[in-house]
């Protein structure tokens, strides 16, 4: 189904994991789509030769998510470029763990501006053109850690814990513009990063899962195209999991 034809869509950090799974949805549903990068440009050129060929508009713009001129450069780009910004996709983040007494105060700041302050500076560039034209669609990703908590995760679990009230304030100043922002609060999800952990850590969180698996990207995305459809015009300032019911 073509749930998002007509639409311009800005993920950020959307050349690998969740990002490039729901940027493919997203084209596959006839978006166009703008996404960001912060290191391969190889990589970036493969995803966009991908996306293109799926025979929708598509371009990827080199950009620190946690930069706040990036951010704004990075919406006025979009908009020159495509014309338009329908629907923001807050994806980018990072994992800095340490148990708190070993945690630096670079490792405590860069999580949070990455995972945090990226959202707040993207959201208020991205309103701009929004609210001209009366619509939109913010969706900011959190994960099961901001809602739980997590050993040796306080710096991610405080930046997603804080995506969640950021979007539920959002959500009340913009709602009278015709603009819903959501939260989608992925569990365990099978991408690069989750690969690298200790198989024994993977064993322990599997046994938590009621559905006794991990989650794919493609879970993450169907949620995603949803929130960003005209299927769910009256659900705003909602955290949604995505995570085989490990939060409840």
């Amino acid at each position: 189904m073509n749930l998002l034809q007509g639409k311009t869509a800005l993920i950020t950090g959307g050349t690998r994991g969740i990002g490039q799974g729901i940027a493919k949805m997203f084209a596959k549903n006839g978006a166009n789509i703008a996404f960001t990068y912060i290191s391969s440009e190889e990589k970036a050129k493969i995803v966009e030769d991908e996306l293109n060929a799926i025979g929708i508009k598509a371009k990827g713009w080199k950009s620190n998510a946690a930069d706040y001129s990036q951010a704004e450069a990075l919406i006025d780009g979009v908009i020159t470029e495509f014309g338009q910004l329908d629907i923001l996709v807050n994806n980018a983040g990072i994992t800095r763990d340490n148990l708190i007494l070993r945690m630096t105060e670079e490792q405590w700041d860069e999580v949070l501006a990455t995972n945090l302050k990226s959202a707040f500076a993207l959201s208020k560039f991205a309103l701009k053109p929004m609210m001209k034209a009366r619509q939109g669609t913010i969706i900011n990703l959190s994960s099961v850690v901001g809602r739980q908590g997590n050993a040796g995760q306080t710096n991610y679990a405080a930046s997603k814990a804080g995506i969640i009230g950021f979007s539920q304030s959002l959500a009340k100043e913009v709602g009278s513009r015709n603009i819903r922002v959501n939260v989608v609060a992925p569990g365990f999800i099978a991408t690069e990063m989750t690969s690298e952990l200790d198989p024994k850590v993977r064993e322990e969180w599997l046994k938590m899962i009621p559905l006794r698996r991990m989650g794919e990207v493609e879970d993450v995305a169907k949620l995603c195209t949803f929130l960003a459809s005209d299927m769910s015009t009256y659900i705003s300032g909602q955290t949604i999991s995505v995570d085989g019911g490990l939060y409840m």
